[in-house]
């Protein structure tokens, strides 16, 4: 899914042997190529990792009410970082951001 400034990309993964973890593991990405200054990507990913600590909740209920007794595997989620301005988005952009990506994630 692609929002704004931020694509998500997320898989259900399902193991026979292994219950359900309880939140799913989570990757921030941001490229070079995007933003060139280490000092700047790290900024944006640690915006990123605030914003989703700040809205995990929201991912652990739209997970469990989709799975509903299914609670096998695990869930893998990427935020990648896609904003190709000069100044990045503040933090509440960013929380906004990927609240709106969570709610949309449709498990199969």
């Amino acid at each position: 899914m692609k929002g704004d400034f931020l694509r998500i990309v997320y898989a259900s993964l399902k193991f026979e042997n292994t219950g359900f973890q309880g939140f799913p593991s989570i990757l921030f990405a941001v490229s070079k190529k995007t933003v060139p200054s280490a000092v700047r990507r790290n900024r944006v990913k640690r915006m990123m990792r605030e914003a989703y600590r700040l809205e995990k909740s929201l991912v652990k209920n739209n997970v469990e009410s989709q799975n509903e007794g299914n609670k096998s595997g695990t869930l893998c989620i990427a935020f990648l970082y896609m904003g190709r301005r000069k100044t990045f988005p503040d933090f509440e952009a960013f929380r906004e951001e990927i609240r709106g990506l969570i709610e949309g994630i449709v498990l199969f």
